[in-house]
């Protein structure tokens, strides 16, 4: 027996740790729940470049109406967007490395919306709630980029159809909300 194959014997019998099988299921658990949160709030914010919609939501919240309507849907199109790339890469393995730069182009917005909420004088609830999605979403890039990447597939016809069925559950569970309030508020 040579070297090479000794090594790819011990490879092939590697079985991880309790822990580190831990701590991948706690990844994929977060990344999966926050992309959705993303999806969903993100959804929610790119509706509201309808006027209708953003006329219902401006009494619900109290800094909308401090952001101009068409950047809020932006952030609203950047975070669903993020939250796709959070998911549907690791669902499908086709682009992995999407996984942590969306998530930290999440974290960068988290950054602007906390320094924004304390110009404002906002520093309770809105404040932690950047630091709690922004650091959440923060620890899911770090594991992706560095602790646990997801190694790279070829795109097939599976994995295609895989992505769709997943970005189209996510355009689901972000309408959904919006129409239910609209539908029901009247």
């Amino acid at each position: 027996m040579n070297s090479t194959s000794i090594h790819a014997m011990n490879l092939a019998s590697y079985r991880p740790s309790i822990a580190n099988r831990t701590m991948g299921g706690v990844v994929w658990t977060l990344q999966i729940l926050f992309g959705v949160i993303w999806c969903v709030t993100g959804f929610g914010k790119a509706c509201c470049i309808d006027v209708a919609v953003w006329n219902h939501m401006l009494p619900q919240v109290p800094w909308f109406g401090a952001v101009p309507r068409l950047l809020f849907a932006f952030i609203g199109v950047c975070e669903f967007l993020g939250g796709v790339g959070m998911i549907v890469p690791a669902v499908t393995g086709v682009k992995p490395k999407l996984i942590p730069i969306a998530a930290f182009g999440l974290v960068l917005i988290m950054i602007f919306a906390a320094a924004f909420h304390i110009m404002r004088g906002e520093t309770g609830f809105f404040v932690s709630a950047n630091l709690v999605l922004g650091g959440f979403t923060a620890f899911v890039g770090y594991e992706r980029w560095f602790a646990r990447p997801i190694a790279p597939k070829p795109m097939t016809a599976r994995r295609a159809v895989a992505g769709f069925v997943v970005c189209g559950a996510l355009v689901f569970a972000g309408f959904y909300p919006v129409w239910y309030q609209l539908a029901h508020s009247r």
